[in-house]
C-alpha cells in the first residue's frame, strides 16, 4: 500500500477548554455538608412545626437523627482538611480584601469583576456565615442535649440562640441556591470540578487571567 493511498486524517481536535475550579476533597465535603444540612433543617422543622409533626410523628427518632446529623455536621470539613487543595480553598476563602469591599459596593454587583479571584466576596461571607453556624449550633446544640449540670437559664439561652440561627441558616440556604440556580457553570463546577475557562476568566479573572493580562 503507497503512503498516498492511505487515508488523509482529519482535522485536529481542540483542546477542551475547561479549568480545574474544585477538587476531589472540596466537593466530597461540599455535597456531605449539604445533605447533613438539609437533614437537620428537615428535622429541625419536623420538631418545632405542629402540622408536621403530627404528620411524621416518631419524635424520639426524629431528635435523635437531628442529633447526630447535626454532630456530624463538621466532619466532612475536617476531613477533606487532609487535602492540601481544599486548604488553599480555605484559605482563600479566609482572605477578605479591599477589592472584596469595593465588589460589594458595586451596583449592581457582579458588574466589575476586574479584581474577583476564585471566590468573590459574597462566596466568603456565606462561607465564614455556615462555618461560624455548625460551630454555634454544635455547641448550644450539645448545651441543650448533654447540659444537665449547667443551670436552667444556660440552656434557655441556649435554646433561643439555637433556634435563631437555625432561622438564619435555612434563610441563608435558600439564598445560597437561589444564586445556583441563576448560575448553571458554577452548578457544573461543584458537580464535576471543571469548569469553561472563559466563564472562569470572566467571572474570576484574578484568579485566571486573560492571555493579555499582566498578571
Amino acid at each position: 500500500m503507497n503512503l498516498s493511498d492511505r487515508p488523509a486524517a482529519g482535522p485536529l481536535q481542540p483542546a477542551p477548554r475547561v479549568v480545574e475550579r474544585f477538587g476531589l476533597a472540596a466537593r466530597w465535603a461540599h455535597w456531605c455538608t449539604a445533605a447533613l444540612t438539609a437533614v437537620c433543617l428537615a428535622t429541625a422543622a419536623v420538631l418545632y412545626l405542629g402540622p408536621l409533626a403530627t404528620l411524621v410523628g416518631r419524635r424520639p427518632l426524629v431528635a435523635a437523627v437531628h442529633l447526630y446529623a447535626g454532630l456530624a455536621l463538621p466532619v466532612p470539613m475536617l476531613a477533606a482538611a487532609a487535602s492540601a487543595a481544599y486548604r488553599r480553598d480555605l484559605a482563600e476563602l479566609d482572605r477578605f480584601t479591599t477589592a472584596d469591599w469595593a465588589w460589594l459596593r458595586t451596583r449592581p454587583r457582579r458588574r466589575d469583576t476586574t479584581a474577583v479571584g476564585k471566590f468573590n466576596a459574597g462566596q466568603k461571607l456565606y462561607a465564614a456565615f455556615v462555618a461560624g453556624s455548625v460551630l454555634v449550633m454544635l455547641g448550644t446544640g450539645a448545651l441543650m442535649e448533654f447540659g444537665g449540670p449547667f443551670p436552667v437559664s444556660y440552656r434557655t439561652g441556649a435554646t433561643f440562640v439555637h433556634d435563631l440561627l437555625a432561622l438564619g441558616l435555612f434563610l441563608g440556604v435558600c439564598g445560597h441556591l437561589w444564586m445556583a440556580a441563576r448560575d448553571p457553570v458554577a452548578r457544573l463546577g461543584m458537580r464535576t470540578g471543571l469548569v469553561p475557562l472563559p466563564w472562569a476568566r470572566r467571572e474570576h479573572p484574578a484568579w485566571h487571567p486573560g492571555p493579555d493580562s499582566t498578571d
